[in-house]
């Protein structure tokens, strides 16, 4: 069977592993660290802070800050911005830890009131986050 590089006639470089977690995830050359852990099947690696919802790729352009890791000992870079490169070694909040890295940026698990990822589970706010008026 030919694969999508046969069918343009590219010839990319070869692919190499990067450690995530402890585990081998292939790379094609070019691939964000987000994009090679979605391609081995890697959906989610942290969970917020109110409400325990997994988190992964989201926006997958930068904003959202839901697919933090550290790589190679630097904390709070998104995955789907920051390139893979042989030998990276990255680590997840999968591993029982909430992920929490302290970025107050982090839109994904901050919200003090309402968080989007947790609409309906309050027992029994109105879930928006709406703040009503005097």
């Amino acid at each position: 069977m030919r694969g999508p590089y046969d069918l343009v006639r590219a010839r990319p470089e070869p692919g190499f592993e990067i450690s995530v977690d402890g585990v081998g995830v292939p790379v094609i050359p070019g691939q964000t660290i987000g994009a090679a852990m979605h391609g081995a099947g890697i959906r989610s690696w942290r969970t917020t802070r109110f409400g325990g919802r997994p988190r992964g790729l989201f926006c997958g352009i930068g904003v959202c800050f839901d697919c933090l890791v550290t790589v190679n000992g630097v904390p709070s870079l998104r995955a789907c911005l920051t390139e893979a490169r042989p030998e990276d070694r990255v680590t997840t909040g999968a591993a029982g830890d909430t992920g929490d890295t302290g970025d107050t940026g982090d839109s994904g698990d901050t919200a003090e009131i309402g968080d989007p990822g947790d609409l309906g589970d309050d027992g029994g706010s109105d879930g928006g986050g709406a703040v009503s008026g005097p």
